[in-house]
């Protein structure tokens, strides 16, 4: 419905303008009323999803759903560069506690429903059953459990085959006919993996810093931040329409028609900067697709600058494209199984797996190198953060683990292990006294002799020393 407004006022119907931007700020009203009467449908959504199956969030299942579902739709609709899965993964998620709650599920079993149904949402939104499934194992669990899996298969396979009922089973894009990326090449998908990485880094630190920006200016407030991104859709709209939305129509023109060089990275600066526009205003939407997006457009920016040199082939820009995706989703979501597995079905490029995984790695240690934390992780300590329920004894120090001899005359000779002041962050993991090694415990007391086990941060190890000095 939003296309086809653009092209009745571009068609010279100039004067109803101001109907759209009158509509649009209505549109960032019913945002903000939205997010206010129900905070948790803000947002992407799976940063609330991680923090309800760690027990860490509660939601109001029923109110979450219906506040995601109109919140999500009025957003992305309206042009905001956001995403349809984080909602999609959050509704399924709500789905799967309210019938928890319907049928009077234990907390366990709770959880499994709402790791079944975010599995489930993100299988629907994408066609993409076997990704919902790893996500939910690499992303909102961290861990391979049987129950979780058995649980996740079924519920994303019958999301799956209710969706392709509904919109058929082609793939969200359409790459007919895409090669096989020779080996020889390889050293390319490395290089493309190392500049992907460098620019999920950069998209993980400017989204965290925008979001930061909104909360510490003053200007906008309530319906201001909602309204300042919407009516900045409504220029674009006249201007760069192919940013509006998640994008996935962009992505396919990519391969099938030849933009410039210059056209390319003006797509792609509008695109990463009205993400971060759009997300930080902290209305209901996901950066998934929009996040995809950005990668193939930096991908085809990298295809054409290696073509140009004269060093690649140019069947293989779509290749790069694609790879490109999978590459970004793992820098900034740090889960690159899941990035493989997820590009590979929305393309249905199966016999690419190798590549992907290559350059999704890749990407992946790149963002490790520079330290970024995933980026659902740091949004959901930020909504902890807010709730007053920061995550404590955290640390991104090196740690060591420090021995310690207590000699005769030592200050902690004769103390118990609970009276005294260690330093913060700081563990007594061990007891070596004699051959035998004890399990600190509380009421443990220091002998001399005895060899401590601390483990610490690098610049404690002084302080630590100086705890077992003889007394004077």
């Amino acid at each position: 419905m939003r296309n086809a407004v653009y092209h009745y006022l571009q068609a010279g119907n100039s004067p109803i303008i101001v109907l759209l931007f009158l509509g649009l700020l209505c549109i960032a009203y019913a945002l903000n009323w939205i997010v206010t009467f129900e905070p948790m449908s803000a947002g992407s959504g799976i940063p609330q999803v991680k923090g309800k199956i760690l027990g860490l969030m509660e939601m109001n299942w029923l109110r979450v759903l219906i506040s995601k579902f109109i919140g999500g739709v009025l957003a992305i609709g309206a042009g905001l560069s956001l995403g349809r899965e984080g909602p999609s993964i959050q509704l399924g998620a709500t789905i799967g506690q309210g019938l928890s709650q319907l049928f009077n599920r234990t907390k366990l079993e709770e959880r499994y429903l709402v790791t079944s149904g975010a599995s489930a949402g993100l299988a629907a939104a994408f066609n993409a059953p076997l990704a919902g499934v790893v996500f939910s194992l690499e992303e909102l669990h961290k861990n391979f459990s049987p129950t979780v899996l058995m649980s996740a298969v079924a519920a994303a396979l019958t999301a799956a085959v209710v969706t392709q009922h509904f919109f058929g089973v082609n793939p969200v894009f359409n790459f007919n006919g895409l090669p096989i990326f020779p080996i020889s090449y390889y050293g390319y998908i490395i290089l493309l993996g190392i500049v992907i990485g460098l620019l999920g880094v950069a998209f993980n630190r400017v989204l965290i810093k925008t979001l930061n920006t909104y909360e510490k200016q003053k200007l906008l407030s309530g319906m201001g931040k909602a309204a300042l991104p919407l009516v900045t859709a409504g220029i674009i709209g006249f201007i760069l329409p192919d940013v509006l939305g998640g994008g996935n129509n962009l992505v396919n023109e990519l391969s099938a028609k030849s933009f410039s060089i210059t056209i390319l990275c003006i797509l792609l600066a509008a695109k990463f900067f009205f993400t971060m526009l759009s997300y930080g205003s902290g209305v209901p939407g996901g950066i998934f697709l929009p996040m995809l997006v950005i990668g193939a457009l930096a991908g085809s920016v990298f295809s054409h600058i290696v073509i140009q040199i004269g060093n690649l082939d140019s069947c293989y820009s779509t290749n790069i494209i694609v790879l490109s995706m999978a590459a970004y989703f793992s820098a900034v979501v740090k889960a690159p199984i899941t990035g493989s597995i997820l590009i590979m079905e929305m393309t249905g490029s199966f016999n690419h797996i190798l590549s992907l995984i290559v350059v999704s790695m890749t990407s992946y240690f790149v963002a490790d190198i520079f330290k970024i934390k995933p980026i659902y992780e740091e949004l959901l300590e930020r909504s902890l953060s807010k709730q007053g329920k920061v995550q404590v004894n955290m640390t991104s120090k090196k740690r060591v683990i420090v021995e310690l001899a207590i000699c005769i005359g030592s200050k902690l000779e004769g103390r118990e292990i609970k009276n005294i002041d260690w330093p913060p962050q700081c563990l007594l993991i061990s007891i070596k006294r004699g051959d035998s090694e004890l399990v600190p415990k509380g009421d443990t007391r220091i002998q001399v002799g005895d060899y401590l086990y601390i483990l610490a941060n690098v610049d404690q190890e002084k302080q630590i020393h100086d705890l077992a000095k003889e007394s004077i």
